[in-house]
């Protein structure tokens, strides 16, 4: 992936252990792996802020860190990879996770009934009004939401293993190209 496009915008390892807030949790957060831009840390990091992404709540980024700390991959791209869920995004996919589940989940399921329209202007009043609608949907959703953020995880990691290895292989044979045509055999 582009290394450098991704540097010019992180800090530096040192600027990291210097940093106050983060020298308090010592030894914890300043594995290289937390922090460094190879392809299975980052793959690892959108795995996680993909399964982290529909934990409920504003627990999200809090998910994220927690996991993405002692399974030792990139925490930036695990904290920024939660945000695909925001309020325009959570209810469909909540929709789509109560599908799934009632696709795994024999037996009575509750009746569907649609999400609350979005409101701009009574943003509590809505977040209340979804949690309210997410308990009313019960075991489906609770299992299509496990098996939705899984399969998004899973997705997540193979098409940054994939989009990684394909970037790497189509910069091999530009350098191998580039070489021929400057190289006098």
């Amino acid at each position: 992936m582009p290394r450098k496009f991704f540097r010019k915008y992180l800090p530096s390892h040192e600027a990291i252990r210097n940093n106050r807030y983060i020298a308090r949790f010592g030894a914890l957060l300043q594995h290289p792996n937390l922090w460094h831009l190879n392809r299975h840390s980052v793959a690892g990091g959108v795995a996680i802020g993909m399964f982290s992404g529909l934990v409920p709540g504003p627990f999200q980024m809090l998910t994220a860190a927690i996991l993405a700390v002692p399974l030792r991959v990139n925490l930036p791209v695990a904290l920024a990879t939660t945000l695909y869920t925001n309020p325009l995004t959570i209810g469909p996919l909540y929709v789509i996770a109560y599908w799934i589940g009632t696709l795994l989940v024999s037996g009575d399921s509750a009746p569907f009934s649609h999400p609350p329209g979005f409101d701009w202007s009574n943003l509590g009043a809505w977040l209340r009004a979804l949690f309210e609608w997410s308990l009313s949907l019960g075991k489906p959703l609770a299992v299509g939401l496990v098996a939705l953020a899984v399969g998004l995880a899973i997705a997540g990691y193979v098409i940054v293993q994939l989009a990684w290895r394909v970037h790497v292989v189509l910069a091999w044979r530009r350098r191998k190209r580039r070489r021929a045509t400057n190289d006098p055999v």
